[in-house]
């Protein structure tokens, strides 16, 4: 990436940069640190995995009844961090947080292997768990239900779009003389960009 004439839209360049560490070798290139706050501004994150990205957004699946769930009902907005150590970089995304269509959300459900379809439905996601023997006599419980058949999506577990209001890149340089550039979406839907101290 050139700093000095970063290019005028940030979405090509996050998806080279992600390429680029997954041609590195690198397990789970795609994982991303996603920040939510709940309702009373108390942090939290977690690493999850981008499924998708597009103007509209960056996108991750999870149980909507989980502590980040229940986050996103409460403050429906988050930051997105990746990094990718090889290479020195880092992408900060923010924005506003939407919750993926049912039809989006059955879509993608549907690529998930087998054992992941059961256990969106096995984990109750956030909730007390006494022992790895009560998650597994769960995820048998629902092997059993739907045998064979289609396993459909649960209610609860669908995705989420994070919206490009402010998508920041970060190269790391010797002697801490870093490269960083933000790009901030306007009011009239144009990105405006800036070159930052590191």
């Amino acid at each position: 990436m050139d700093f000095d004439h970063p290019p005028d839209d940030p979405v090509a360049q996050i998806l080279a940069w992600l390429e680029e560490a997954k041609s590195s070798g690198l397990n789970d290139a795609n994982a991303m640190t996603l920040a939510t706050a709940d309702a009373r501004g108390r942090p939290s994150a977690r690493t999850v995995l981008l499924k998708g990205l597009d103007q509209r957004g960056a996108v991750f699946y999870t149980n909507r009844l989980s502590r980040k769930g229940r986050e996103l009902a409460a403050n429906p907005r988050a930051m997105l961090l990746f990094h990718w150590d090889h290479s020195n970089r880092q992408i900060r995304i923010e924005g506003a947080v939407s919750e993926m269509s049912a039809a989006e959300s059955d879509a993608y459900f549907a690529t998930r292997d087998r054992a992941s379809q059961i256990g969106a439905w096995a984990s109750r996601q956030s909730e007390p768990l006494r022992s790895r023997a009560e998650l597994m006599v769960e995820a048998a419980k629902y092997a059993a239900r739907f045998g064979l058949g289609k396993v459909p999506r649960p209610p609860h577990w669908g995705g989420y779009r994070v919206a490009l209001e402010h998508v920041e890149f970060w190269q790391g340089r010797t002697h801490r003389l870093h490269d960083r550039v933000v790009y901030s979406m306007g009011d009239q839907g144009a990105w405006t960009v800036q070159r930052l101290f590191p």
